[in-house]
């Protein structure tokens, strides 16, 4: 296991150069395989009304419901380093999966992806999946005006590294619009969809990663970097993009004990959940189909966003149930019909997870998210 530590003003820019140019490349394989997403118009019937902004603003962090954002994604100050800030400090570590428990590790082969089930296409028959090790990197972000032996909230992320989440999240505390949190940072096991190590721990419908988040992690930040973490879920928050969106709000419905506070961007409320599982056959989809709609509410905040050219029916699957646009439409819908605290935005010329608007939009989200918990001293 590998530790280092530095400041979060030193130099990244060849790493983070370098990561860009390998996600470019690699998500710009995929999306060539994928039919190219139609622009949706939020006010298309069967869509959730919502209060279109002037181009260029974003919503209050005070309001609940459902907003339109312009074209314009102008990145907000807050997610990038600002002067006569105290600056926190980032720790990194490696996991094996030879260490885990609970995700010893599966890949799916190369090139291949799987049939669907001509019994039922809402299933997917995935053969080429095997086990597989895989090392996954951990960032944690401790800020610091933080008092060494408190007890600090915090938000565990999914994909990570995630750099911009640390820069907003140390431009905030220093604006007191949010309290003094530690951040978790956490990569995937590799891989995408069904029959990978990231599609087994983001899709499945279970609280396992919550588990594996709680067992595995959490207790290695506390003792590597000597700092103590709320068991208060209301001051615990997930976060996550594509299916670590949707994992974000699987680790906080099926442990609400653990989490009450979600923030998701483009997330994959849609049936892509693999093994099949007879309690959610639909996978994510059952989260506005079933789940939310026939569960009495449970104590979760959410903020979610999705882009107008967000993706549609990317794979062989004819199910019906792999519309982005349309699954966090019917959301918001679900959320709102249950009495939730939630915002849903809306971004017009905007695609799946857009970098522009997660500039435009983190700080807002991430106040939004922490409304009404402590700002001015950690919460024991």
């Amino acid at each position: 296991m590998k530790t280092q530590l530095r400041n979060t003003t030193a130099p990244r820019i060849l790493r983070t150069t370098a990561l860009a140019a390998f996600l470019t490349t690699h998500i710009t394989a995929a999306i060539a395989q994928r039919p190219t997403p139609p622009t949706r118009d939020p006010h298309t019937s069967g869509y959730v009304a919502a209060t279109e902004l002037p181009d260029g603003a974003i919503p209050s962090p005070h309001a609940d419901g459902n907003f339109i954002l312009g074209p314009t994604h102008t990145p907000a100050p807050e997610t990038s380093p600002q002067p006569n800030v105290p600056q926190g400090n980032i720790y990194e570590f490696t996991m094996s999966s030879a260490d885990s428990k609970l995700y010893p590790g599966i890949a799916r082969d190369p090139g291949t992806f799987g049939t669907p089930d001509p019994k039922d296409p809402a299933k997917l028959i995935v053969t080429t999946s095997r086990p597989a090790p895989y090392t996954r990197h951990v960032a944690v972000y401790v800020p610091q005006q933080y008092v060494p032996g408190t007890t600090a909230p915090f938000i565990v992320g999914a994909d990570g590294p995630d750099s911009t989440l640390f820069t907003t999240i140390n431009n905030l505390i220093a604006q007191h619009r949010i309290p003094v949190m530690i951040a978790i940072s956490i990569g995937n096991g590799s891989g995408d969809a069904q029959g990978s190590e990231r599609g087994l721990e983001y899709d499945t419908m279970s609280g396992r990663y919550a588990e594996f988040v709680e067992t595995e992690v959490l207790p290695l930040v506390e003792k590597q970097y000597h700092v103590k973490l709320t068991k208060d879920p209301d001051g615990r928050a997930t976060m996550g993009g594509s299916s670590g969106g949707s994992c974000a709000l699987i680790m906080a419905w099926y442990r609400p004990e653990l989490y009450h506070r979600v923030l998701t961007y483009s997330a994959t409320y849609i049936n892509q959940q693999w093994p099949s599982n007879p309690d959610t056959p639909h996978g994510a989809w059952e989260f506005h189909e079933h789940l939310i709609p026939n569960t009495p509410p449970k104590p979760i905040r959410i903020w979610m966003e999705v882009g107008d050219r967000d993706l549609f029916n990317p794979n062989i699957m004819r199910d019906d149930m792999h519309d982005w646009v349309l699954a966090n439409e019917r959301m918001a819908k679900v959320l709102a019909a249950r009495g939730y605290h939630y915002q849903f935005v809306f971004a017009k010329d905007a695609g799946h997870v857009d970098h522009a608007v997660k500039q435009q939009t983190l700080p807002e989200a991430l106040e939004y998210l922490w409304q009404g918990y402590p700002i001015t001293k950690s919460k024991n």
